[in-house]
């Protein structure tokens, strides 16, 4: 008997005492491992995740979790080797295993380098602008984001068993949020396998990810509302989970992507011969052999101009030729088999319903070749091209070929292709193959609100182009309508999504206390020590400095004007300036003012302030005339340590006024300040 699959779960691999169910090799059908879960105590693991992981996982900021995750994608791509020969018994191909095994480790390094960049070193994220809920300032509003003090399940599909899982875990770690991954049964192999080597690398903390392989019958009754399910599979076991007393009941938060009927337009000012008719059908014959079709972001419906329609099935066909489809192991073989023969059956019943108003033009699934491979053992498929001229057919849209299928659908003009893109209630993606910028803008808001994502392919970014079927870290994963109507990925998005959103009203101080940045009305502490000469360690939020009151005379405003070249007539002609009814009259560049103001409030010796690299929300809100005089106050307002550098980032909050205490210019002053002392 092969190996059984083993349940990593409250900080210990569980092996179920009895066989367990047969996986078979898509490839010849032997047993590749069992799995079962029976006797596994699910409970266990959720109260594991809350009581063990959750703690663990918030004594960590948004930056340490980034790095532990950096940590562990650059140790599992060290070993990738193994990962990709196990995968082969999947039915994937080199390419195939690339796209989920780097697709997924990638993944990782994406969220790692996202937290980093775009959160701050802490375990509270602050949402939006402060909201002034009194007339005196005394009263705030402002959202912040929390873990959740629960687990996130994560309910994956058969097609990708490593990217699959990680692009899930990923969001929810940095969120702070522990895991509970359960794969689809009939990959669950390379999975565990994966997962054995998380826990090895001991880079996450206990608690933080589990595993569940075998039956998760039971564990959403376990689940209430600050825990939360991510389903990938089918739109029929979506709907299912969504009627769960717990999602119905206790307010569990759910979301699904679900597969979809994905659509690719040819656009009509494309012609055969050329460099965009070449891409369509490139893209297209791609994504119907990627992982032979098992991609729920695969083209099942391509819409084209009926006037070549001929063209299209034609130059698919001549590249559909060249697929050699066969083990993946085998020289030569550019697609593999399915993932089980019950799914090659499925497929199969699936093109029968398509049969009903197209027909099929390209492969024959009753007479096709092999390498390497025995046609009746594995689950072999060839690339199946339908056509579709019967506009009134609902099969198309309705009917899904979880395998490497496409029909060729015809259109006459930009409505009814958006028309016939919404007919498949709901995707995740549509793609659009054009030059043509006003029919892109027609064509990309008619398919975006049935669409989570759209891509619009031509010469001038197709070397850089992702393709169709390639979900991004960085941008929303999801669809509305039969697509699962929920969202995964999309950068810092898919963080939040895993995280609590609440409105805290109160003071300035309290304000500045809960989220750890200053805001204005809170207080400042001036102890005589200019906070520039204030290394990391030091320096604390609130730390100001005043300086000023500086005379703005025309002298500097005629000087500024010929030494920088700004001669805009409000700084140098009297007459226009006072006709202006914004100004009255001559005044002062706004960055004359910046520039007056750094000089009141620099400390010009060597110590750790060691670089300004930048300046953030500068507003000029009042005119400077001739003669006004300018103070500056500066307030020490975030500091961000960085974990892999001497240094530290320090936000200033910068507010100049006039001798009337009219503030003329706020913004956001960035320097980089050593940690410890500079000689």
């Amino acid at each position: 008997m092969s190996k059984l699959l083993e349940s990593y779960a409250a900080g210990r691999w569980y092996t179920a005492p009895d066989e367990g169910t047969p996986l078979l090799s898509a490839v010849d059908g032997s047993e590749v491992a069992r799995i079962s879960s029976t006797g596994l105590d699910l409970g266990e693991m959720v109260t594991y995740g809350r009581e063990v992981g959750g703690p663990a996982l918030a004594a960590l900021t948004f930056h340490e979790r980034a790095a532990a995750l950096k940590a562990l994608a650059l140790r599992l791509l060290e070993g990738k080797d193994e990962f990709y020969a196990l995968s082969t018994a999947t039915g994937a191909t080199k390419r195939d295993s690339g796209v989920d095994i780097d697709g997924g480790f990638g993944t990782l390094l994406s969220y790692a380098s996202k937290a980093r960049r775009e959160l701050p070193d802490e375990t509270v994220y602050l949402d939006g602008s402060l909201e002034p809920l009194g007339k005196k300032g005394t009263f705030l509003g402002q959202h912040i984001y929390t873990s959740r003090r629960g687990v996130a399940v994560q309910i994956n599909a058969f097609n990708f068993p490593v990217w699959g899982f990680l692009e899930k875990l990923a969001p929810a770690f940095i969120a702070g949020v522990p895991s509970i991954v359960k794969p689809a049964a009939q990959t669950a192999y390379l999975t565990e396998l994966v997962f054995r080597r998380i826990i090895e690398s001991g880079l996450l903390p206990e608690g933080s990810v589990q595993l569940l392989c075998g039956s998760p019958h039971g564990l959403l009754d376990q689940l209430g509302g600050q825990d939360m399910v991510s389903f990938t599979g089918s739109a029929d076991t979506a709907a299912l989970l969504r009627s769960h007393p717990s999602v119905v009941g206790t307010g569990l938060h759910f979301t699904a992507e679900a597969d979809s009927l994905n659509a690719s337009i040819l656009g009509a000012d494309v012609e055969p011969g050329t460099e965009e008719f070449d891409l369509f059908v490139k893209q297209l014959t791609t994504e119907m052999t990627v992982k032979a079709g098992q991609k729920c972001t695969a083209i099942r419906r391509a819409l084209v101009p009926s006037a070549v329609m001929n063209e299209v099935v034609a130059a698919v066909e001549a590249r559909l030729s060249r697929v050699v489809v066969g083990d993946p192991a085998a020289d030569g073989v550019t697609m593999g088999p399915l993932v089980s023969l019950e799914q090659r059956d499925e497929v199969l019943k699936s093109v029968r319903g398509l049969s009903k108003s197209a027909q099929i033009v390209v492969g024959d699934p009753e007479n096709f070749e092999v390498v390497g491979a025995d046609v009746a053992s594995g689950a072999f498929l060839p690339p199946i091209l339908l056509r579709c001229d019967d506009k009134g057919a609902t099969e198309p849209h309705e009917i899904e070929a979880f395998g490497p299928v496409s029909t060729v659908i015809g259109y006459d003009g930009t409505a009814e292709a958006i028309a016939l893109a919404a007919r498949g209630q709901g995707s995740l993606v549509a793609s659009l193959v054009t030059r043509d910028t006003a029919l892109a803008r027609d064509i990309v808001l008619g398919l975006a609100p049935f669409h989570g994502r759209v891509l619009v392919l031509n010469r001038d970014d197709a070397k850089e182009s992702t393709g169709h079927g390639s979900p991004l870290p960085v941008l929303v994963h999801g669809g509305p309508g039969r697509a699962g109507g929920g969202e995964e990925l999309g950068g810092i998005r898919g963080v939040l999504h895993h995280m609590q959103r609440t409105a805290v009203q109160a003071t300035p101080d309290i304000v500045t206390a809960v989220g750890n940045r200053w805001v204005s009305g809170s207080q400042r502490c001036d102890d005589g020590v200019h906070p520039f000469r204030k290394n990391l360690a030091q320096l604390r939020i609130g730390d100001n400095i005043v300086g000023g009151p500086r005379q703005v005379t025309r002298a500097d405003i005629d000087h500024f004007a010929e030494f920088t070249g700004d001669t805009f007539y409000a700084h140098t002609d009297p007459e226009a300036a006072a006709a202006n009814p914004l100004f009255g009259g001559i005044v002062a560049h706004g960055y004359l003012v910046v520039s007056l103001a750094a000089g009141l409030f620099v400390d010009p010796a060597p110590g750790p302030v060691l670089a300004n690299f930048g300046v953030d929300n500068l507003r000029f809100l009042t005119p400077v005339k001739a003669d006004d005089s300018l103070t500056v106050t500066l307030t020490a307002k975030l500091i961000t340590p960085r974990s892999s550098a001497d240094y530290g980032e320090v936000r200033w909050d910068a507010v100049v006024v006039n001798q009337d205490g009219d503030p003329v210019a706020t913004y956001d002053v960035l320097t980089l300040v050593a940690k410890g002392e500079t000689e």
